[in-house]
Parts: C-alpha cells; structure tokens; sequence
C-alpha cells in the first residue's frame, strides 16, 4: 500500500504543477488569456467591399468581442452590435432591427447577452479595468457604456470625432455617450503597451476611421494573435486586395494594411479577422479561452 500511496503521489505532481503555472495564488493567469465572446451573426453585403457573392464564401458577418485577462488587469476589446439593455430577447438565434446615427437599418441575430458570456469565463463588469474600442462603430460599442468604469484606451483623432457635433453616420452616439467622462489613456504615437511587458499592444491603424485600431495579443501556448478590428471584414479583402467603398480614408486604409502585415511577418502572429464568420465558428467560445 506505501508503494501505491507513493506513486500516486508521484503521479499528481505534474497535475499541481500545470495548476500553479497556469494560475497565480490569487487565481489570477500568470500570463494572458484571451476569451472569445460570440456577439451574433450581422447581415452584410459584400459589395461594400469592393467585393462579389461569389468572391465570398459566406456574406454574412460575425460580431465578435473578446476578453483578455491578464495578471495586472482585464481588457475588454470591442463591445459588440446589440447592448444587453436592448435585447429583444434573452434568448441567442432572434433576428434584430438596429438604426444607425444615418437613420440606416442593420439586422443582427442575436448571441448570447455579453454579460451571460463575461460571468461564465467567471467574472463580471465591474472586474474590466480597460475597455479599448477597434473603432466607433454601431457594432463595436454597444455595450461600451457598461465600462465606463474601466480606463479607456482610445486615440485623440477617434475620440474628438466619437463626441463631435455630428457624429459619424456609421455609429450609435447613446451606446458610448458615458465614455466622454471616462477615465481615459490617449494613445501617444503608434502604439500602445497596454500592461508594460510587451504581451497586449494596441497599435494604430487608421483609415477605416480616424483613430481605428488592432490589437496584438501574446500568448504562451497558442502564439500571437493580432485582431483585426474592421482593418477587414472579408479574408477574401486580404486575399484579392480589395477595399471597402465607405471607409474614410483609402489610402491609410492601405497603408495601415501593409504596417500591419509587417508585424505579422516580425511577430509571426496569426491574424483574426474579426468579421470573418467561417473562421469565427472554428474558434473556442468562452468559457473554454487561448492561452
């Protein structure tokens, strides 16, 4: 029986030895998880990308926010299309009618409510310390305001625009109103080192809006991953070379494109097209995560 009590001693070391280095005594990672928050399906055309039916293999676009929790905080990065506040329905699959600043109709099928997605990786709002927005977009902020709390990390070019007089026709103004007393930190040049060591950077890459931008995530097992914000929507944009037709600058829209494929050949990180539907349902959903 001591040989038996010894071995099975022996044989859970590892098991403790995972469990501390995946977690720090408080519970919290010791390095970056990255959640994946299912945000619904939008109803897209893909002309407005310089784009045909055929040159896609779906038309339909995923919302997509996502939670990184890191051992000195918790970044949630975009905040999907529907605020749980405004839900229809409780329920995921319920199709939704949204009207943007412009007075133009979007269609969302709903997912599961942010916050039902939040609890189950096993926090809360009120456990978000940085909110960072890709870009004020209505599918980006819905629930921006519900993190008011959390320092938000924004350019000056997007913010100035966010509370301008008349806001851009693409945005919702009363899902991130709360923002503008918000405690904020002003990307100051191209990037953004978000918790000091180098693992969660957001970097600037305007065109699709002023101040629009993608994050770069490393991650110990998985590698690094860069999201895409709305840099593109289609993989076939990236494939064919294609641009949206409403975006408000071409130009830095191509030229961010090229800053940003060259951190992806430097960094050897794979890209994340946020909309990307067909990549999106092959991805882990929270609770499960990448680390």
């Amino acid at each position: 029986m001591k040989n038996v009590s010894v071995w099975r001693a022996v044989a859970i070391v590892p098991l403790l030895l995972a469990a501390m280095t995946a977690c720090s005594p408080s519970g919290a990672p010791v390095s970056p998880r990255l959640y994946v928050l299912d945000g619904g399906v939008l109803e897209s055309d893909p002309t407005r990308y310089r784009l045909t039916v055929d040159d896609v293999e779906e038309t339909r676009l995923s919302i997509a926010s996502f939670l990184i929790v890191h051992p000195d905080g918790i970044l949630l990065w975009d905040a999907g299309a529907i605020a749980d506040r405004e839900r229809i329905s409780t329920e995921a699959g319920i199709e939704q009618r949204v009207v943007r600043a412009d007075g133009n109709p979007r269609f969302v099928t709903l997912g599961p409510s942010l916050a039902s997605q939040i609890a189950a990786a096993g926090f809360s709002a009120d456990d978000v310390t940085h909110l960072a927005l890709s870009h004020y977009h209505w599918d980006h902020t819905a629930d921006a305001n519900t993190f008011a709390h959390a320092n938000w990390i924004v350019a000056a070019e997007e913010r100035e625009r966010m509370f301008a007089a008349e806001p851009p026709g693409g945005t919702r103004p009363t899902t991130f109103d709360a923002l503008e007393n918000a405690n904020l930190t002003i990307i100051d040049g191209a990037e953004h080192d978000v918790f000091g060591d180098g693992s969660v950077v957001i970097h600037l890459a305007p065109g699709h809006t002023e101040g629009h931008l993608v994050l770069y995530v490393r991650l110990a097992e998985t590698g690094a991953v860069v999201l895409s914000g709305d840099l593109y929507h289609y993989p076939e944009e990236r494939t064919l070379n294609r641009l949206p037709d409403f975006d408000i600058s071409e130009a830095q829209t191509a030229a961010s494109r090229e800053v940003v494929e060259d951190l992806l050949a430097r960094t050897d990180a794979e890209l994340w097209i946020q909309h990307d539907l067909v990549n999106h349902r092959q991805l882990r959903l929270a609770p499960a995560y990448y680390e």
